[in-house]
């Protein structure tokens, strides 16, 4: 089921560009050069770089900033469209003429009901399609022009760290919460911090809010920053995206929805257990994501 106007924007600034500094540091030299090439691309390619004290870093900052791209125009300064999963255009692939918000590209809802309420039918676009999609275009082989292997790129670097959000991969259904949570945006928690927020808040900040690729890089090298989450080597080669979000949904069952999460709307204070749990699994999700997303892209322009 579509979320409509609830946001998705999982891992927030933060978490997204740590993913990509992490993939970027992957990258072989001949395609990270393919991969800065492309960037320059795009319309935002100058914001990206600004403060970089010389080229080699602002190559690496615009990696990391791109990753953001698709969460910023849902802003208002950038005029997109929000248009809806039902639309003609909905899967397009069309490069940086597109000036649709595609919402619905970044999740994929599994949707499940622990007591039986009905779900709803499938979407036809979420971020499985779009990033078989965009994949299969990237590399210069695909035929597509160069702008539209720069929109996906950019896309990609998010969509990547979206798959591993567990709360981007499932939905559920409760005689409480009949139309859907919207990945649990319905529910509210209250974490040690003592603020209300959305359960899907609540896992979209596990690695902070707004950042700059200073910051994030920063974060990410730090003592036990996400730099030291080890990854599988046989994880790491699944390229599957169809995989990753079924790995996310069984990971939101087990985790973000675990007590004291209840199936309805009404705050819950949530236990050290609880955090401790998601920020492992967060750690563990995005370090992952990074070793896919530079396989991905290494496998694409090679």
């Amino acid at each position: 089921m579509s979320r409509g106007s609830s946001p998705a924007r999982a891992w927030w600034d933060e978490g997204h560009m740590q993913i990509a500094y992490l993939a970027y540091k992957r990258l072989s030299d001949p395609v990270r050069d393919k991969a800065d090439a492309l960037l320059k691309l795009n319309g935002d390619y100058a914001k990206w770089t600004a403060g970089a004290p010389d080229d080699k870093t602002a190559k690496m900052y615009a990696f990391v900033h791109a990753a953001t791209w698709a969460d910023d125009i849902k802003t208002k300064q950038y005029g997109y469209t929000r248009d809806a999963v039902t639309s003609p255009t909905a899967g397009q692939n069309i490069g940086y003429s597109d000036h649709n918000q595609h919402a619905f590209w970044h999740f994929k809802d599994i949707d499940f009901s622990p007591d039986g309420t009905p779900l709803p039918p499938v979407d036809p676009v979420d971020f499985v399609t779009q990033l078989k999609l965009l994949t299969a275009a990237l590399p210069a082989s695909s035929g597509a022009s160069d702008d539209v292997r720069s929109y996906d790129l950019v896309w990609i670097l998010h969509l990547v760290g979206d798959a591993h959000q567990p709360l981007h991969a499932a939905a559920r259904y409760t005689v409480q919460i009949p139309d859907g949570d919207a990945g649990g945006n319905a529910e509210s928690v209250i974490p040690a911090s003592g603020w209300s927020m959305a359960l899907h808040a609540y896992w979209d900040a596990i690695f902070g809010g707004y950042s700059s690729p200073y910051g994030a890089i920063f974060d990410a090298d730090d003592k036990d920053g996400l730099s030291s989450v080890g990854v599988s080597q046989a994880e790491a080669q699944i390229a599957d995206p169809a995989v990753w979000a079924q790995e996310s949904a069984d990971l939101a069952k087990q985790f973000a929805y675990a007590p004291p999460v209840g199936a309805g709307k009404n705050p819950v204070f949530l236990t050290r257990e609880y955090e401790t749990n998601a920020k492992n699994v967060a750690r563990a999700r995005a370090a992952l994501a990074a070793a896919r997303l530079a396989n991905l892209i290494d496998n694409a322009l090679k």
